[in-house]
């Protein structure tokens, strides 16, 4: 990692974290610096399949945080010549198949760990990922459940990722912003302190960030300067969000079917982007 790739990063790893509503801020130091440059060389690196998983369930369907950036980050790999596939459980698969390639988990605890073993085992034969990528998706605790951020157990309606991170024979990036996510197992010590159940499952790179979608930009931002393209300029995350919105989406701190990121109107995020853009010079 050169010093400018170095400090590339680093500034961006403290726009990600700037406004702080879940303490991302405050657990920032018990990650190394250059997260997100040692995340964007795991996807220089991948060839042909990278599995981008999301999808955190609330009230019976999906929260707009997750999608929004796992389809930016679904195009943007497109563009640069990889195979990404979506991996989630129904309700959300249902409506990302309608326009993206997507390989469909099943939502519940499964009944036999060693049948849903050999069921992830022969999908990860099938799909020969190169790189996985999960972004804002529930990670599961040691106690062995699912929560969300109010502590709740919400197994019954999450599909189970983790198994593909632990199977797989390919670096993963685990994307989060409130210590529940997969990937928050790399933080463990520092979330254990605090007042929520935190997720156990650990990947290469953990990035963070105060809405998980703009992490996926960040990464955008900064692939995009290695390979001197402006990614982010192709990526409209306001269509983005209405698409997901017909799809019944909702907003996962209102609850409410609206074209917001966890509560925060579509203009910060926009502006975030437009940060992200000058920070690598490309306006």
């Amino acid at each position: 990692m050169t010093d400018h790739a170095l400090t590339l990063s680093q500034a961006i790893e403290d726009m990600l974290v700037r406004r702080n509503p879940r303490g991302m801020k405050d657990l920032q130091p018990a990650l190394t610096a250059g997260y997100c440059e040692r995340a964007v060389q795991l996807i220089q690196q991948a060839a042909g399949t990278v599995l981008i998983a999301t999808g955190f369930p609330v009230v019976g369907t999906f929260e707009t945080d997750g999608p929004v950036g796992a389809i930016a980050l679904y195009d943007t790999l497109a563009r640069i010549g990889l195979t990404p596939v979506l991996v989630c459980g129904k309700p959300l698969s249902t409506e990302l198949a309608k326009k993206y390639r997507v390989h469909e988990i099943s939502v519940g605890k499964p009944d036999d760990l060693q049948a849903h073993e050999a069921k992830v085992l022969a999908a990860l034969d099938k799909l020969k990922p190169s790189l996985i990528i999960a972004i804002e998706r529930p990670g599961l605790a040691k106690n062995g459940h699912y929560h969300n951020m109010r502590g709740e157990d919400i197994s019954a309606g999450t599909a189970r990722f983790d198994t593909f991170i632990e199977l797989a024979n390919c670096p993963s990036i685990g994307i989060g912003d409130g210590g529940n996510e997969i990937g928050m197992g790399n933080v463990f010590d520092f979330l254990s302190k605090l007042d929520i159940i935190p997720a156990a499952t650990k990947v290469s790179e953990l990035v963070i960030a105060d809405v998980s979608n703009w992490a996926a930009h960040g990464l955008i931002a900064l692939l995009g300067w290695h390979r001197k393209e402006d990614l982010l300029a192709h990526i409209d995350m306001v269509a983005i969000l209405e698409y997901l919105s017909a799809g019944n989406s909702v907003d996962g701190v209102t609850r409410k079917n609206e074209l917001t990121e966890d509560g925060l109107a579509p203009e910060i995020g926009l502006q975030l982007i437009a940060d992200l853009r000058k920070v690598t010079g490309f306006i």
